[in-house]
């Protein structure tokens, strides 16, 4: 397919302009099999574009290819070497947290946890309900780490058994 930019430009615009079902047609054109089922105007969007670009402009070098694959292998050797190390409080455990100056302290239960006398099914509603945002209850309490360093201390929070 020999495309000048110009070309390019125009049909890349054009994918702006057409509806969720004429892209998917349009991505059967392009790909010759059908888009996953669930994915969004936007990603069908970028997933076209980056295919016209790469057959107008070429893809990835060799160079790249290579990196990217073996960075695969090395992550497929070692699955959970990047992975934030979680810990499971077992019931009974009090996790205590400060936040904007409020002590929130939280029992563990079985089958959820306890905050300010009511329960709850997970630490993640807990922390939305501290904080009014999406957390990881986990990260919120300190049981996990933002980046994965099992001889990190979490700061702020603490837990009694």
């Amino acid at each position: 397919m020999a495309k000048s930019a110009f070309d390019l430009t125009a049909e890349l615009a054009r994918f702006e302009q057409l509806t969720l079902f004429d892209l998917r047609g349009e991505w059967r054109r392009l790909f010759r099999r059908p888009p996953p089922k669930r994915l969004s105007r936007d990603l069908l969007v970028r997933g076209m574009a980056y295919h016209l670009q790469e057959r107008v402009l070429g893809g990835l070098s060799k160079s790249t290819l290579r990196k990217l694959e073996q960075a695969g292998s090395e992550a497929a050797r070692k699955p959970n070497a990047n992975a934030a190390r979680v810990l499971t409080p077992k019931p009974g455990t009090r996790l205590i947290r400060e936040w904007h100056g409020v002590t929130h302290t939280v029992l563990v239960h079985a089958d959820g946890v306890e905050w300010r006398g009511q329960r709850y099914r997970s630490l993640t509603t807990v922390a939305r309900a501290i904080t009014g945002a999406h957390w990881s209850g986990p990260r919120f309490f300190g049981l996990r780490s933002r980046r994965a360093n099992p001889d990190r201390q979490p700061e702020a929070s603490h837990a009694q058994t």
